[in-house]
């Protein structure tokens, strides 16, 4: 395994790492809606609220971007 997930990377450009702050760009290779998450390429999984669980198994809590401190 290497730090994009669960393998190498096919896309061109690659996908970014799951540990890079742009890590919900990559690719949806598994997409599950009525679930309310989707798997990237780095293993990421992002759900609708989305918080995140990284593949080191890490959650990352929900960020809208409406949250924001007044």
């Amino acid at each position: 395994m290497n730090s994009r997930g669960t393998g190498v990377c096919p896309h061109t450009p690659p996908c970014p790492a799951s540990s890079a702050p742009d890590r919900e760009a990559a690719h949806t290779i598994a997409s599950h809606p009525e679930q309310g998450w989707s798997l990237l390429c780095n293993g990421v999984v992002i759900f609708e609220d989305t918080g995140e669980l990284l593949p080191d198994g890490a959650s990352i809590a929900p960020h809208r971007p409406t949250d924001v401190a007044a």
